[in-house]
Formats: structure tokens, sequence, C-alpha cells
């Protein structure tokens, strides 16, 4: 017995996928290469097939699990098996998984055509039939469980297009109240309605899409020009930073020329000269005798060496204040000496 397995993913919810492969006598209006399919009861349906030749048989439904499995075997004709899965990807999106057993005819003559190419194109058709059910469901107003409400059906390809449907088939639709006339003429006109407010929801989706493009272009264009701004006011302000330092060197460096060498030097007034008891004064003129007595203790009374007599005021005068007032001593004892 071959067994094939094909698949598809659908992009509706399970139970809408579900629900919808459980029509088989709609399978010839979107699918090729079924011809036929009715029912005898609700478990019972008789198929008829061209896939590397006609085939027919009667099949029994078994193992069907909502919304999860679909299951059948036949009971005349071919001997085959098989069950379709369903499996829920996402909260719009199934996988549907499709596995036939069969035993091929004629015995061995069917086994040797299985393996030089039949078993191949089998798996083909069934690919296509099952890509034509998903196109079928997505073409179907959300959440419609009838394939008679897809735009999909009666697509050139379909059997029922090609006029290549059986006589038993062709009976059941003419016995189906949705395919009478009337049913058909409203059906279209639905169609043709529903696909005018498609195109036109489309339409308004595009602008809209073009409408928030041209926002994001224009949004895009205007921070690249306020980058563009703000690296130019960067690079002038870099610009005048650079040459402000370039100036404050080219000052630093010709300063040590016209520096005054008392007054230019960093801490003030002959900063830069040895520091004496007596104050920067003293650095612009010969150091007193007395220099290294401190200007406090230089105003304490004193005796005359010779008379012992305290000294008067003037000869009192702290060796400070006669370095201020600019007074020389060497005269001061000049005019003591008798």
């Amino acid at each position: 017995m071959a067994e094939h397995h094909v698949s598809v993913t659908v992009n509706a919810p399970v139970h809408q996928v579900y629900t919808l492969f459980t029509h088989f006598n709609d399978f010839p209006k979107f699918m090729s290469y079924v011809k036929e399919v009715t029912y005898y009861d609700d478990q019972r349906s008789h198929w008829v097939a061209q896939i590397l030749g006609r085939h027919e048989w009667d099949a029994i439904n078994e193992n069907w699990i909502e919304d999860r499995q679909i299951g059948w075997r036949s009971t005349s004709g071919p001997e085959n098996t098989g069950k379709v899965k369903f499996l829920s990807t996402g909260l719009d999106q199934t996988l549907v998984d499709v596995y036939i057993h069969y035993t091929p005819p004629a015995g061995i003559l069917g086994e040797i055509g299985e393996k030089l190419g039949g078993d191949n194109r089998f798996d083909t058709v069934l690919q296509e039939d099952l890509n034509h059910f998903a196109r079928m469901v997505e073409q179907a107003p959300p959440g419609a469980l009838d394939p008679m409400s897809s735009h999909y059906l009666f697509q050139s390809h379909s059997a029922v297009a090609q006029g290549t449907t059986t006589d038993r088939q062709k009976a059941s639709m003419a016995q189906d109240p949705m395919m009478s006339q009337q049913a058909m003429a409203e059906r279209q006109a639905r169609i043709e309605r529903e696909a005018a407010d498609q195109q036109q929801a489309a339409e308004e989706r595009q602008k809209a899409n073009e409408h928030q493009a041209a926002l994001q272009r224009q949004a895009a264009q205007e921070q690249q020009e306020a980058l563009e701004q703000q690296a130019a006011r960067d690079q002038q302000e870099a610009l005048e930073q650079q040459k402000a330092q370039e100036q404050q060197a080219a000052q630093e460096q010709a300063a040590p020329a016209n520096q005054d060498i008392v007054h230019g030097t960093l801490g003030g007034r002959n900063a830069a000269m040895p520091p004496t008891p007596f104050g920067d004064r003293d650095a612009r003129r010969e150091r007193h005798p007395d220099y290294h007595r401190g200007p406090m203790v230089s105003r304490d009374p004193r005796l005359n060496q010779k008379t012992e007599q305290p000294l008067s005021e003037t000869e009192n005068e702290s060796p400070w204040q006669r370095s201020v007032r600019g007074t020389h001593r060497e005269h001061e004892h000049d005019e003591e000496t008798p």
C-alpha cells in the first residue's frame, strides 16, 4: 500500500477550515481532479477522481474529531484510507495535513507504474487540489462556514467550470437550492458587491499608507535638516573655539616679552623677588642694617649705647618707619657725633 502526504497552511481559524473541508460535495466546484462526491447518507459517500486514470469508490467516515481530524476508508473500488489533520498555528492560521494510503491498481503492474513516476504525479495532483482548497477558504468572508460563500468557486480550473463532472454530480447540484438560477444570480451580485467593497477598502488603505509614508518622509527630511543645521552650528562653534584658543596661545607666547619684571608676575608686585622682613619696598634699595629684626621688635624702646639714656622719638624710630620714610641712618649717626 502506497503512502502519500501533502500539507498546506490556510490563513483562517481552525474551526472555519475544518468545517469547510467537511463539505465534500462542493469539492468539484473548486478542485480540478475530483469529479464527483455524492452522499448516500451522513456517513457514506461516493467519489470519482481523475488521477492516473479514472477511479471510483465508496467511502465511509471514521475517526472524526471536531476541529482536529477527519478520516475515511473505502468500502468498494480501489482500496484506500486516509485522514486529514487540522492544527491551529495562530489566531487566524491553520496547518492542514493530508495522509492517504492506497493500493495501486492492477496489482504488480500498478506497483511498477507507481515506481516509474505515478507516485510523484499523485502527490502533485493532491497538492494542487489542496492548494485550491486553501484559496477557497481564504476568499470566503470571515467566519463563513459554507463554501458557496467563497468567491473562489467555479474558477476556470475547477471540474464544474471545465464541464468534467459526472452526471450524478450534476444531478446533485441541480437539486441544491443554492445552485438554482436565482440563487446563483444573487450570489454573483453579492460577490460583485463584496469585490467592489474590497477594492474600495484596498484603495483607502493604499491612500492611507501613502499618506503615512509621506508624513514619515517629511519627518525624516525635517530631522535630517535639523541634524545638518546642528552640525553646522557645532562646526562653527568649534572653529570659533579653536580660533580663541589660538589667539590666547599667541597672547601667552608674546606675554613674556612685554611683562613688567615687578608688576607682571603671578602674585603681585615684586612677587618674583626674594622675600624680606621689610616687604617688597626693600627690594628697590640696599637692605637696612637691622633687617634681621622684625618690624614689631624694632619699635621696642632702646638706650643710647654711649649715654645709656632712652633714645628720643626720632632716635627711637623703628627701622621699618625709617625705611618707609626713606631716612638714612648714616645721617643721624653723623648728627649725634660730638
